[in-house]
């Protein structure tokens, strides 16, 4: 086998990547990953700096990763900012880092993406001890897999990585025939509080609208960008995406986007964007000029429920974190990292911090149990 670190994703011709990847998961096409480098949402200068990893065998892809040299740990999902600074305080470098991961998305898949009739765990084990070997090379500090599958954060595992866990809320299909059907299954008092929800986007006099990729206008992209920067603008720092991404991934994979728009008296007030994988909706990114009472909850979830239902896909991922997911009919999913740490005192002692936080998982784990709003467990969820 003949592994490379790429600094650009273009070097890997799209169709040879892709036949790879696959197209059920949006986030690891060619196409993504391309756009967010040549819209610069991710360089040097924004902290992620491309140096993807790629495997041939026979001169034939066989295996591809994602990988960034990375600079911080913001857009990450995954914290480890208290590790940061304990090697600050021994007077140590963290970063840079490397990192495999699809940036500023906390959405689960296989992060070493290896073409099938391959032995997996072969490559994997060669791709480990490639980031090893270079390690010294690259000045990192460690190598962290987020969001892997767990059949891939097993095969890390027994590659002696440590494994973090972390939930997340999922909402999943029970071959629901309409969004009533999906209520039926809640107990009483929930599915009433869904319901006046939603009856208030009524009364509000709030209109939504569902816009495939493809069809999706200049205006609307400019309505949805204006929206998106507001959300993190509220927060006091700046987008991590640039408009340019979001034009560039509406021509080249415009059947994976989902609009979903908000309008008041014909003029948007919120939208959501969302992307659509093969058995898997995914809600991504939302913005809003005005608050409007219950006005997240339908265009974030509801509509999304109700695309799964009409488009019989499995799953919808709506975003990391939010225990008032739960109430609203998602599940609580444990998601994985698995975490590489080059110097060994501070790799016994982040293993030693994932372990001691795996007790607190499963005190979480318990209580999210008791807040399932369901009349009893839907079959097929976790």
């Amino acid at each position: 086998m003949d592994i490379k670190l790429i600094q650009r994703i273009d070097a890997v011709n799209a169709d040879e990547w892709n036949h790879v990847t696959g197209t059920a998961d949006p986030f690891v096409q060619h196409a993504l990953l391309l756009a967010l480098e040549k819209s610069s949402s991710v360089c040097r200068k924004t902290g992620w700096q491309p140096h993807h990893l790629i495997v041939y065998s026979d001169n034939h892809l066989v295996a591809v990763m994602p990988l960034y040299l990375k600079f911080h740990s913001q857009g990450e999902y995954v914290f480890d900012h208290l590790w940061a600074n304990a090697y600050h305080n021994h007077q140590q470098s963290y970063y840079p880092k490397w990192l495999t991961s699809i940036p500023f998305t906390p959405c689960q898949g296989n992060r070493i993406i290896i073409k099938k009739g391959r032995d997996p765990s072969l490559i994997t084990h060669a791709i480990f001890n490639y980031l090893q070997e270079h390690a010294e090379h690259y000045h990192v500090s460690s190598w962290h897999c987020l969001f892997p599958h767990a059949e891939q954060a097993e095969q890390l595992k027994n590659l002696g990585l440590s494994i973090r866990l972390s939930f997340q809320f999922h909402w999943f299909n029970n071959n629901y025939r309409d969004f009533n059907d999906f209520l039926d299954t809640l107990r009483s008092k929930k599915r009433k509080q869904i319901k006046r929800e939603r009856q208030r986007i009524a009364e509000q006099g709030i209109k939504l609208i569902t816009v495939k990729g493809g069809t999706i206008t200049d205006q609307q992209w400019r309505y949805f960008y204006q929206f998106y920067q507001l959300t993190y603008l509220k927060k006091g720092h700046a987008p991590y995406l640039t408009f340019e991404f979001f034009k560039q991934i509406s021509n080249t994979m415009p059947e994976q986007l989902l609009l979903v728009i908000a309008e008041l008296n014909e003029t948007p007030v919120a939208m959501a964007l969302f992307f659509i994988g093969s058995d898997t909706l995914y809600g991504r990114y939302w913005g809003c000029q005005n608050e409007f009472s219950g006005l997240h909850f339908e265009t974030c979830y509801y509509q999304g429920i109700n695309y799964c239902i009409k488009n019989k896909l499995i799953r919808f991922d709506a975003g990391a974190q939010g225990e008032h997911k739960i109430a609203r009919g998602f599940t609580p999913i444990t998601t994985y990292s698995a975490h590489w740490i080059k110097n060994p005192q501070f790799s016994k002692a982040i293993h030693e911090f994932i372990q001691k936080e795996k007790t607190s998982q499963s005190s979480y784990e318990d209580y999210y149990q008791t807040l399932l709003p369901f009349k009893r467990k839907p079959p097929g969820t976790p």
